[in-house]
């Protein structure tokens, strides 16, 4: 039985696991979440109750949590590309740096967005203050440990990348990446470069409108 993959195109963390399915070009099945297709909702919650997405199927087993779900993939379904390396050191600096972008990049952008879906302007405003301020701290950190050409945990591309590529994306539509980070703003490029990356991204382009902060033209 093929992998089934249940998310929305949008989401950051459907893009999360669908670049390291592009990757690998491994086989799968995507089934999209919305009022359009009711019976793929039921599908998911039937599995997953608590209502988060992606959800990964391989058979019988339900696999859930986005870093969970990559190195899953490498373990029983793995491609030429090494997304955990074998290293144990190595790995668990991969696996840093996938927190990193997704608690201190993209759960600040998830603050501004829930703010902004309030309808209340003042909670909006807020949101978007603290949002900001814990991304231009996140931006700074992440500033000096880049390296030119490089990804983030080195040459090769990663858990960390996966992560960050879609963080980085609404992050800097919701706090502009400034030109006193340019080792960020050529990160953030590559990563818009890659061939995995670059399908999602235009696989979501018509759900721009969705975006409650306003999408920019760029991009």
């Amino acid at each position: 039985m093929s992998l089934v993959l249940y998310g929305h195109p949008f989401s950051s963390y459907t893009q999360k696991v669908l670049i390291a399915l592009y990757e690998n070009a491994t086989p799968f099945t995507f089934r999209s979440l919305g009022p359009e297709t009711p019976e793929h909702v039921s599908q998911w919650l039937q599995h997953w109750p608590l209502a988060k997405f992606p959800l990964l199927l391989d058979g019988d087993r339900d696999v859930v949590e986005t870093s969970i779900i990559i190195e899953y993939l490498q373990l029983r379904h793995a491609g030429a590309v090494r997304l955990i390396p074998d290293d144990p050191m190595q790995a668990l600096a991969v696996r840093f740096m996938d927190r990193f972008f997704d608690l201190h990049v993209m759960s600040p952008v998830q603050q501004a967005v829930a703010g902004a879906l309030s309808g209340d302007p003042a909670r909006r405003a807020q949101a978007h203050a603290d949002a900001a301020q814990k991304l231009e701290r996140a931006y700074g950190w992440v500033e000096g440990r880049l390296q030119d050409g490089a990804w983030a945990c080195g040459s090769a591309f990663s858990l960390a990348d996966c992560a960050a590529a879609p963080a980085l994306f609404y992050a800097d539509w919701t706090t502009r990446i400034a030109d006193r980070y340019p080792a960020l703003q050529a990160y953030r490029a590559r990563l818009l470069a890659r061939p995995s990356f670059a399908r999602a991204v235009e696989e979501a382009r018509m759900y721009r409108h969705l975006f409650p902060l306003g999408a920019p033209d760029r991009d």
